[in-house]
């Protein structure tokens, strides 16, 4: 149902979800997404900031995200490499346990 797009809409799906289990997490986590030069049409990178932390660039082949983003085990392991790398690169371990708290 929600397979297939083309780049633009693909890219705000990705936005869209990445962001959604991120802020579950803390939710003042930003997400940036790029999508320009050599990457426009062909592939994303993610970064999720809080504050002045940042993560690793995730990386996104636009083909990928187009054909899989209906595929419920494949987005359950992305929703969860998401919220793994919010606690391991932007949460401090005592502001994690106090949001969950």
């Amino acid at each position: 149902m929600f397979s297939g797009g083309d780049s633009h809409e693909v890219g705000r799906w990705l936005w869209n979800f990445l962001t959604s289990h991120a802020k579950r997490e803390h939710p003042r986590v930003e997400v940036t997404l790029d999508t320009a030069g050599a990457r426009e049409g062909v592939s994303y990178g993610a970064i999720l900031t809080l504050g002045e932390r940042v993560t690793p660039t995730m990386e996104f082949e636009y083909r990928e995200v187009a054909a899989r983003r209906g595929d419920l085990a494949w987005c359950s392991a992305l929703a969860q490499r998401t919220r793994t790398l919010v606690r391991e690169h932007l949460l401090d371990r005592r502001l994690a346990d106090a949001h969950r708290g």
